[in-house]
C-alpha cells in the first residue's frame, strides 16, 4: 500500500494542506483564509476542513495516510507538542499536536514553520547537499530557518533563528516586538505597507492606494508588483529600500554563520523574484567578508509550496 503523508503549512493569513506520496511529490493541495480572530478551536477546525479539502481533490480517504506534519507560526515546545506562543494566531500553550491527532486519527508531528519550509527547501530542492545554510522567509514578518553542520540551530531554550529581529537600525521604526529598528520592521510586507501608508499621509500619490479613495489599507506582494510594472515611483522606492536592508542582513548572517547557500522564500520573493534577487545580491555581496563570499543567494522554486513539504517531510521522517 502507498505511503501517503499530510502537510500544513499553518500561517496567521492563511492554511494551506497538501497530500504528498513517499517521494515528497504533492498530489493535491487546498488553501484557506486563517478565521484567526474567532479563535484556536475554530482554527483547530479549519485545520481539518482544509485537510480533507485536499484528500478529496486528491481521491484519498484521509483516514489512511500514515502521518500528519504542521509547521505552525512561534516558538514549539521541547517535546514538540505544543504551540507555546504564536504572536499573529494568539495562542499560547496551545495543544495542537493532541488536538490534531483526535480529529484526524493518525499521527501528527509539529515544528516551527521556518525550520519546516526551510526542511523543504534543503531536502527536495537542493536535495541535502548544503551543510550549512539559511532560509529568509519575507512576507507579513520575516523569519529564519538556519542549518549549521547539518542540524537546525536551536540555541539553549529553541529560541534561536529569529533573524527578523536582528536590529539594523536602533533609530529606525519600533517593531512589533517592541524594539526599534529590526530587519521586519525595516524590510518585511508590515513594514512596505507603513512606509506607504506614511507616504500617502504626507500627499504621495501611488497605485497602491485604495481604488476610489487617497488612503492604503492594505497591500498585497501580487499588487505591490504590479505598481512597480506599472512605473510606480514610491512602491519601487519602498521596494529598493527593502531590498538595501534584506542584503545588509544576509551580509550579517553570511559573515556570522558562513553559510554555503541562503535561500529566500515567503510572497514578497514568490512576486517580485526578478526586481528584488539581483539588488539584494548586489547589497549583501558589498559587505560580506571576503572569505564568506562564495555563497549561493538565490529564491527557492518552491515558493509557497515551501511549507507543506517540509512538513510532509517532517511526518515521513518520523513514521
Amino acid at each position: 500500500m502507498e505511503e501517503l503523508y499530510i502537510g500544513v503549512d499553518l500561517g496567521g493569513t492563511k492554511i494551506l494542506a497538501g497530500i504528498f506520496d513517499s517521494d515528497h511529490h504533492c498530489l493535491a493541495s487546498e488553501k484557506t483564509k486563517t478565521n484567526q480572530e474567532d479563535g484556536y478551536d475554530a482554527v483547530c477546525g479549519q485545520i481539518v476542513e482544509t485537510i480533507h479539502a485536499a484528500a478529496e481533490l486528491a481521491g484519498i480517504d484521509p483516514a489512511k495516510v500514515n502521518g500528519a506534519g504542521i509547521g505552525a507560526p512561534g516558538s514549539i515546545s521541547s517535546d514538540e507538542s505544543r504551540v507555546l506562543f504564536a504572536p499573529n494566531l494568539g495562542w499560547r500553550d496551545a495543544p495542537l499536536k493532541a488536538d490534531l491527532e483526535a480529529e484526524l486519527g493518525c499521527p501528527v508531528w509539529l515544528g516551527n514553520d521556518c525550520n519546516v519550509a526551510a526542511t523543504g527547501i534543503h531536502r527536495l530542492e537542493l536535495e541535502a547537499k548544503p551543510n550549512d545554510m539559511v532560509s529568509i522567509f519575507l512576507g507579513t514578518g520575516i523569519g529564519a530557518g538556519i542549518i549549521t553542520n547539518g542540524v537546525f540551530l536551536t540555541g539553549a531554550t529553541r529560541a534561536a533563528g529569529e533573524v527578523g529581529h536582528m536590529v539594523l537600525d536602533p533609530d529606525g521604526p519600533v517593531c512589533g516586538c517592541g524594539t526599534r529598528g529590526c530587519f521586519e520592521a525595516l524590510a518585511s510586507r508590515t513594514a512596505i505597507f507603513n512606509k506607504v501608508k506614511s507616504a500617502v499621509n504626507d500627499g504621495a500619490k501611488t497605485l497602491l492606494m485604495d481604488a476610489g479613495d487617497d488612503s492604503v489599507t492594505r497591500i498585497r506582494s501580487g499588487k505591490l508588483r504590479r505598481a512597480i510594472e506599472a512605473g510606480d515611483e514610491l512602491a519601487a522606492a519602498v521596494l529598493g529600500e527593502t531590498c538595501l536592508y534584506t542584503g545588509v542582513a544576509i551580509a550579517n548572517l553570511c559573515n556570522l554563520l558562513n553559510p554555503e547557500v541562503v535561500a529566500l522564500g515567503g510572497g514578497l520573493i514568490e512576486q517580485l523574484q526578478a526586481d528584488m534577487l539581483p539588488k539584494i545580491r548586489d547589497a549583501a555581496l558589498e559587505r560580506i567578508m571576503p572569505g564568506a563570499r562564495q555563497v549561493r543567494i538565490m529564491a527557492t522554486a518552491l515558493g509557497d509550496a515551501a511549507g507543506i513539504t517540509g512538513a510532509a517531510i517532517l511526518a515521513h521522517d518520523h513514521t
